[in-house]
């Protein structure tokens, strides 16, 4: 019988942003979809999400920024990501991104982005669909 595999995701802040509403409902969200969620709190170093997304051996890492200074983040976050070692791990990035950003991010490497004002429950639907099409979750959403 095949074990399932319920999907490790990390929903980190980095940086100076000092709000963690949106974040808190997305883990919340996740878990209520049969994910395992860890959750960093606020003001992580980049460093930091590397070495908890390695120590944790997460399948995604969702980046929650509302401080505007979504591309520099990234843009060092996939950098520590491809030197540790982990550069083929999935990244979504949530919060205030302007939509004139959202290519540059992805041509950065990120799976997704999800500016403010989207729908949680499509959120869930696509990360689901992210680790399912990487072999991260075989569960059914809710359980």
């Amino acid at each position: 019988m095949k074990k399932e595999r319920k999907g490790r995701v990390l929903v980190a802040k980095p940086g100076l942003d000092g709000h963690d509403r949106g974040a808190r409902v997305v883990a919340y969200a996740l878990r209520q979809a049969g994910l395992e969620v860890i959750y960093t709190g606020l003001h992580q170093a980049v460093d930091a999400i590397v070495n908890i997304a390695i120590q944790e051996d997460v399948d995604l890492i969702g980046l929650s920024i509302l401080s505007g200074s979504h591309l520099g983040l990234t843009k060092k976050l996939m950098d520590k990501m491809a030197k540790a070692g982990i550069g083929e791990k999935k990244v979504v990035i949530g919060g205030v991104i302007p939509h004139g950003d959202i290519s540059a991010l992805k041509e950065m490497g990120v799976e997704e982005v999800y500016p403010g004002g989207s729908d949680i429950n499509e959120v869930v639907t696509s990360i689901m669909g992210i680790l399912r099409r990487n072999n991260a979750f075989s569960g059914e959403a809710g359980t």
